[in-house]
């Protein structure tokens, strides 16, 4: 007797955040590659929700992400227009060596005085689709935590909605302009590619759970505190890592 065959699991639905990315990228391609020449209108909100098969606030996210890019130009009544893309101009922080433990410390140095600020602001200003985010971003790491996988971009999201949350749009921007290698375990990838230790990674989710709980209880100081304390705790871990002579230190 045939054994029936096991129903397929659905694939799990991808977040509003990378819907959101998946659209904004899938419009810069195009008018970067003169799909949309400068001037050219895009096609409606309504038609690309149908085209991208989302709803019309991913479409105003990726569109608000657009032209704060300086890709697009919204016109009242009239849609919006592609513009010329601005000239590359070199950005800041792009001379880090992210495989140098040293590099890393001076960068967690510096996300410590901008990520406290951001906790606790985000204690105060968040909204409840904001928790949402940040409470999706946290048991996104902890689930690829116990799975055994990669747990670095699930980090890079938490960090991002917390800046989010703060609802001054500087701090997103900062996280966003590092990219997902302020996370010292994706910038020495390579130099170390062994699977971070599970209790290592049971220590991280901890100090975010209490970040988290923090922010959600509106309590700014609790929040900055242990936005601190996680920072902090990550520069003592890579200094020890610098000391002991590890791969990667120049």
């Amino acid at each position: 007797m045939d054994t029936p065959a096991k129903p397929r699991r659905s694939p799990r639905p991808a977040s509003g955040r990378t819907l959101v990315e998946k659209v904004r990228e899938t419009l810069h391609r195009q008018i970067l590659s003169g799909s949309y020449p400068p001037g050219a209108r895009l096609p409606s909100e309504a038609q690309l929700t149908r085209d991208f098969g989302v709803s019309r606030t991913v479409i105003r996210e990726a569109v608000a992400s657009l032209r704060s890019d300086g890709l697009v130009e919204p016109r009242q009544g009239a849609g919006v227009f592609a513009l010329t893309p601005p000239t590359p101009v070199d950005l800041p922080f792009q001379n880090i060596d992210f495989v140098r433990i040293s590099s890393m410390i001076e960068l967690l140095e510096l996300r410590t005085a901008v990520e406290c600020e951001a906790a606790a602001l985000a204690a105060q200003r968040r909204s409840p689709a904001q928790e949402e985010r940040i409470i999706s971003a946290l048991h996104e790491v902890a689930r690829a935590a116990a799975a055994g996988e990669p747990t670095v971009e699930a980090d890079f999201a938490l960090h991002l909605a917390i800046a989010e949350a703060t609802n001054n749009p500087r701090f997103g921007d900062f996280l966003s302009m590092l990219g997902s290698n302020l996370i010292p375990r994706k910038a020495l990838s390579d130099a170390t590619p062994d699977p971070a230790p599970k209790e290592y990674l049971e220590l991280i989710c901890n100090e975010h759970q209490i970040i988290v709980n923090a922010i959600l209880d509106g309590d700014e100081d609790a929040a900055h505190a242990a936005m601190r304390q996680h920072l902090k705790s990550s520069q003592a871990r890579y200094r020890a890592i610098l000391r002991a002579g590890s791969a990667g230190v120049s």
